[in-house]
């Protein structure tokens, strides 16, 4: 987590708008990024957060709106000259150059001394890890290598803020769980404010110390992993991050009725009674074989070695409940079961 007070800010965008065609990509995007943050842009495929991260490195201007990086405009600078690093999600090595070669590019450019150089390469080396591989060429590394490579690519030149597109996309499962591990520590021990796109949820939820949720060129929410699964702002949120059973009905004094269904436990409303909102219950939060609940048959059972996740169709529901057991599942498909929570599991959105 970031040692700075909440108070800071270290990219300060105000009201950034951006459109293409008919195509509104951003529109009066607000956001504040911390000091030493992990920060996660996440949504669908053309929610507006790839623009986003390419206005930040100067690629793409708004149409409106303002971007400060420590207080000073940062739309004035040309990207070349802006403190700010992307890393795209293809890595871009240079092939016949070595490790050593394609991380030290950048600093040669910038016409460093050659001793000051190579100690930067080395000590960078060494935090990636890829301290034997400095001479090796790209084509002679692993996905996970290069993706160390791209990486130490872009903090040796100690931007203020590094972006990152889609940064584990090209690995296969287990070694994305593992660069993540990696990607948090060395964000951790560089202390460089990381900003990273992303469509995958578990990639946000396990690396961001804040998440904005987009959504068609808007940000939804933005709120810490914990939060933002457990309260979700609306139902774009609701439904987007994690599974979720999201129930509308009516709010009564007791609950939230459903037609054919009965009133169903959710907390007091803020919405009035007789309105329409609608409930959301993680499938976890869910209850089988409780003694009250909702009557059901269970449709579908899948096993994910700790947990099972049991699909219940509850007549007037018009899909089925999910509940998610620890280890294998007690009840079988075609089984009578009940469903149940308590009102405080569940978490009521306005509107329909």
């Amino acid at each position: 987590m970031s040692e700075h007070h909440a108070g800071e800010s270290l990219v300060s965008i105000k009201s950034v708008s951006r459109r293409f065609g008919d195509v509104q990509a951003l529109d009066q995007v607000s956001l504040e990024i911390r000091p030493g943050e992990f920060f996660a842009l996440l949504g669908p495929s053309g929610c507006g957060k790839t623009t986003l991260l390419r206005i930040l490195a100067g690629f793409e201007h708004p149409d409106s709106g303002s971007v400060t990086l420590d207080g000073a405009d940062l739309l004035a600078v040309p990207p070349h000259r802006r403190p700010v690093n992307l890393m795209f999600q293809s890595y871009a090595l240079f092939p016949h150059m070595s490790v050593e070669k394609n991380i030290a590019y950048g600093l040669e450019r910038e016409r460093l001394p050659r001793g000051e150089i190579r100690e930067r390469v080395e000590a960078v080396l060494d935090t990636v890890g890829l301290t034997g591989l400095a001479r090796r060429r790209p084509h002679q590394l692993s996905g996970g290598q290069r993706q160390r490579v791209a990486l130490a690519r872009a903090i040796v030149k100690r931007p203020r803020l590094l972006l990152l597109d889609e940064p584990l996309s090209a690995l296969d499962k287990k070694v994305r769980a593992e660069m993540q591990l990696e990607l948090k520590r060395l964000q951790h021990e560089v202390g460089i404010t990381f900003v990273v796109v992303t469509h995958d949820q578990e990639e946000a939820m396990s690396l961001a110390d804040r998440i904005a949720v987009l959504s068609e060129g808007r940000v939804r929410q933005v709120d810490a992993p914990v939060p933002l699964y457990e309260r979700p702002a609306d139902l774009f949120v609701a439904d987007f991050i994690g599974a979720n059973n999201l129930i509308t009905g009516l709010v009564t004094a007791d609950g939230l009725r459903v037609p054919d269904v009965g009133v169903l436990p959710c907390p007091a409303s803020p919405t009035a009674v007789g309105a329409t909102a609608t409930l959301a219950v993680r499938p976890e939060r869910v209850r089988l074989g409780a003694d009250g609940g909702l009557v059901g048959v269970v449709r579908d059972v899948t096993f994910f070695g700790g947990t099972t996740r049991v699909a219940v169709d509850v007549t007037g529901l018009d899909r089925p409940l999910l509940a998610t057991v620890a280890g294998a599942a007690t009840v079988g498909l075609g089984d009578k079961t009940r469903v149940d929570w308590t009102d405080v599991d569940a978490v009521l959105i306005d509107g329909a």
